[in-house]
């Protein structure tokens, strides 16, 4: 079953103009207009199953991102951007970082990334890993975040155009509050939700305190943060790399899949492997 005119976005920092009017050609596309240097719209699509398997393909090959957007789709449609934080908004997985002053970063990132994948239960990992963290300095969390922590390409050109066009912003994330209210104050996010690490005595005590945000909790927030907003779920846009944020960009109207593993990618609605956040932007006109 197909559903006519689709647009095509394509976009890529080293995307040229012959793969660009060869994928275009493979969907079928009747016009192409450049949005930017970058970043091309294909008007007219006939969108199916079938052919955006090979379109996806065909782009993932040549190291282009396409999306399939309805055509009119505009920014101000929404009213939230929902954010993961580890490996979305920032580069790292601050708990790793944090293992690996204690000298036990691969113990620590082989859980993080089974669970990413979806392979061990969140809460479960995030217990196995924190617990592995008891008794290390809580300087070493100051050290993560002047040391390591960098915004993914493309995070402050992204934020500004969703604020310029009147949307709120919220970070969800298992990490820990310690990184996410430096990014509240530092970006100007309007809304943050993640967990507490118990420090005693200026040393972690390898628990969390308050329960643990984990896939239900992240959907919970959003779905919570929605209803402040007066807005249905269907006005967010919500954005995640791993497993566990699956659930809370189920139900979102848009979903983007940001460098993320493949079971992500291949249940959201748009996934960007190649150019930075801002890479949303061109979804809409």
């Amino acid at each position: 079953m197909s559903s006519p005119n689709m647009n095509l976005i394509l976009q890529g920092q080293q995307a040229d103009k012959t793969s660009v009017e060869r994928i275009a050609a493979l969907a079928g596309a009747k016009r192409i207009t450049p949005i930017h240097a970058h970043a091309w719209r294909c008007e007219g699509v006939e969108h199916s199953g079938a052919l955006k398997e090979r379109v996806y393909a065909a782009c993932f090959e040549a190291k282009i991102d396409g999306a399939f957007i309805q055509p009119g789709r505009r920014l101000t449609d929404f009213g939230l951007v929902a954010m993961d934080m580890d490996s979305t908004l920032i580069t790292i997985e601050c708990i790793d970082e944090i293992a690996d002053m204690q000298g036990l970063k691969p113990q620590v990132a082989e859980i993080t990334e089974a669970a990413m994948r979806g392979e061990i239960e969140f809460r479960e990992s995030l217990t196995r890993r924190v617990a592995l963290l008891k008794g290390l300095d809580a300087g070493a969390l100051q050290r993560v975040y002047d040391e390591r922590l960098k915004l993914s390409p493309g995070a402050e050109t992204m934020l500004h155009a969703v604020k310029a066009a009147g949307l709120k912003t919220l970070l969800v994330s298992g990490g820990f509050t310690f990184f996410t209210d430096r990014m509240k104050e530092r970006l100007g996010l309007d809304y943050t939700h993640s967990n507490v690490l118990e420090i005693i005595e200026g040393k972690l005590t390898g628990r969390v305190l308050n329960g643990i945000v984990d896939a239900d909790e992240k959907k919970n927030t959003v779905e919570r943060v929605c209803a402040e907003l007066g807005i249905a779920p269907s006005r967010a846009i919500v954005m995640g790399d791993g497993a566990n944020d699956l659930k809370m960009m189920g139900i979102a109207g848009l979903s983007v899949a940001f460098r993320a593993k493949p079971v992500v990618r291949a249940q959201a609605n748009v996934a960007l492997n190649f150019v930075g956040l801002d890479g949303i932007l061109p979804l809409f006109e």
